[in-house]
């Protein structure tokens, strides 16, 4: 349960972390800013959203890779079942064979007759 709980919450991270960084801009962008390009007049205010989505962006990446590490020890305990099956010392179940099938509907083929016995030399 807490292994898909954690997968959940790290693709949410993820995604909001893609979000973020696709939504900051550049450090070129100052400049212009500085020059009257315009962007001054955002939501914001006049000092613009970089402080603000870079602590939010730095918050969501220490998230990122804490549970990273986290999902990675847990997989890293999992017992996987094809390991089962690469342990070679352990010797398999027998299971006995019977000589005919126990179902009486399989058709069984004919023999049929050599047909180059009958040519004469």
């Amino acid at each position: 349960m807490l292994y898909q709980v954690l997968i959940v919450i790290y693709l949410i991270i993820a995604l909001a972390l893609i979000g973020l960084v696709l939504i900051q801009q550049g450090k070129g962008a100052d400049m212009g800013a500085s020059f009257g390009a315009g962007s001054s007049a955002t939501i914001f205010g006049s000092s613009g959203s970089g402080n603000f989505l870079t602590k939010t962006t730095t918050w969501l990446a220490i998230g990122f890779f804490s549970i990273s590490l986290v999902l990675g020890n847990l997989t890293a305990n999992r017992v996987k079942a094809t390991d089962e099956w690469n342990n070679l010392e352990a010797p398999a179940a027998e299971v006995p064979v019977s000589a005919e099938p126990t179902n009486s509907e399989i058709p069984v083929a004919d023999e049929k007759k050599d047909s180059t016995s009958d040519i004469p030399n």
